[in-house]
């Protein structure tokens, strides 16, 4: 299950996204409602978090584009104000659930969910690329040779090759989309991850593979092509 989460507080963000990563959710955190809509542009999320009060373009605004697009994507608004006017322009423009902010951590978790269980594809969200599936609920790696799990970062990893096969990923795009929050890690994880999901793949004698095009990154293809 990937969560994109949109708020300019960095700290509660950061907290958020931990709070997610724990109860086994993918998530990626942008600060401003223009960067929201890129990456909600760029990706399949299956629970959008969307902070009102946010700089470029507010949370409203976004969500009202989400929805103008014709995405049904599941949608939590939080906020600091607890008005009912709030609550209602929220609800009126597309959202699907309202938390006011503070709010304790068990009751967030609760929602998104809770949310996310409205998401038809969730009971059996699965990727497929050759002969490979990646189960997204199980974070696992299946062939007719058999099965292996992966560790979030690997999942974080292989779901974004297998949203996006024969696409080049430069490290440096991999390692703001998967470690941006890391501050400790540096620009070799991205080849060390790798090497782990390649191994995983040979575990399973996949058709598929992380293949490097030198000088510029690593994509998804079928062995041998």
């Amino acid at each position: 299950m990937r969560i994109l989460i949109a708020e300019d507080e960095e700290e509660l963000a950061k907290g958020l996204k931990f709070l997610l990563e724990k109860n086994k959710f993918t998530v990626d955190v942008v600060y401003d409602g223009a960067d929201a809509l890129t990456y909600f542009s760029g990706a399949v999320y299956d629970v959008v978090i969307l902070d009102i009060m946010m700089p470029k373009i507010n949370g409203l605004e976004v969500l009202r584009r989400i929805r103008a697009a014709g995405a049904g994507v599941p949608i939590l608004m939080l906020t600091a104000k607890a008005e009912i006017e709030d609550r209602v322009a929220g609800l009126e423009a597309g959202a699907d659930d309202y938390l006011p902010k503070p709010f304790a951590s068990s009751e967030f978790i609760a929602r998104v969910k809770a949310l996310s269980r409205r998401n038809a594809g969730y009971a059996d969200l699965c990727l497929a690329f050759g002969k490979v599936q990646l189960d997204c609920n199980r974070y696992e790696l299946r062939s007719t040779a058999g099965a292996v799990r992966l560790n979030n970062k690997e999942f974080q990893l292989m779901e974004l090759f297998m949203r996006n096969p024969h696409i080049v990923f430069s490290a440096a795009h991999l390692m703001d989309k998967i470690w941006e929050q890391d501050s400790e890690a540096d620009i070799n994880v991205v080849w060390t991850y790798v090497g782990f999901v390649r191994k995983k793949l040979k575990q399973i004698d996949a058709d598929i593979e992380i293949r490097t095009v030198r000088g510029a990154g690593y994509s998804l293809e079928a062995c041998g092509k």
